[in-house]
């Protein structure tokens, strides 16, 4: 397997291999369910070659691990580790685990960073893996904290980093939290865009970048860790 996949079968189909290397900004309106698309994804692209670093900011590491747990997903071969963002600012005391470092809070990027790192030498290095998804959910909490600048220099190394490792990065940022500028300074650093919006009651996505046009839009439906799709 050269390239990456989203494990969604009509985009998969109409985007082909995705590059390795790739780093996409995913953005959408708040209630449009990111979280669980995101974590579909990485179900999905499981393989005994694969593995994928998760920053949270919004769930403790253990609550997105038990997702996949929960959905089924064999923890025992899967090669999934948290950078937990969330406990050590609810106070709570919690050590490192094989899966979970826990950095000290969305401000702490060079911690988040090193973390980050960790990971990439266990995964590449030590097991070598020939596949890592970075995501980070979300750059809107870590934006919450820190200013664009800070937020662009700490990204360009980790989206370089992707780049370097032939990886594929997933980033969710939070569609009317951020002014025009903050997102024009933000998809410099990307290859394309999972677009997310409302329709009527109900969301739809499409991929832009990957090929020559967007494709269509798409309403979608999550059943655990099923992407269903309807051409809107």
């Amino acid at each position: 397997m050269s390239g990456y996949s989203l494990g969604i079968k009509e985009l998969d189909e109409l985007l082909g291999d995705i590059r390795e290397g790739t780093n996409l900004m995913m953005i959408g309106p708040p209630m449009s369910r990111k979280d669980d698309l995101l974590d579909a994804i990485i179900f999905n692209s499981q393989s005994p070659a694969g593995s994928a670093i998760i920053v949270s900011t919004r769930e403790p590491g253990e609550r997105v691990l038990g997702w996949f747990e929960d959905n089924s997903l064999d923890m025992s071969t899967a090669d999934i580790g948290v950078v937990d963002c969330v406990t050590k600012t609810l106070g709570m005391a919690a050590a490192d685990t094989k899966e979970i470092k826990r950095a000290s809070s969305p401000v702490d990027l060079t911690g988040i960073g090193v973390k980050i790192s960790q990971f990439f030498e266990e995964m590449l290095v030590k097991k070598k893996k020939q596949h890592v998804h970075l995501c980070i959910n979300s750059l809107s909490t870590i934006l919450m904290y820190s200013n664009i600048q800070t937020v662009f220099r700490f990204l360009h190394v980790f989206t370089g980093r992707v780049k370097a490792a032939n990886g594929f990065g997933l980033y969710v940022v939070e569609d009317e939290m951020h002014d025009a500028q903050t997102i024009a300074t933000l998809k410099q650093l990307f290859d394309g865009m999972i677009e997310i919006k409302a329709v009527g009651d109900v969301y739809a996505m499409r991929v832009v970048g990957i090929t020559s046009k967007p494709t269509p839009w798409f309403e979608y439906s999550i059943e655990g860790a099923t992407i269903t799709l309807k051409k809107t």
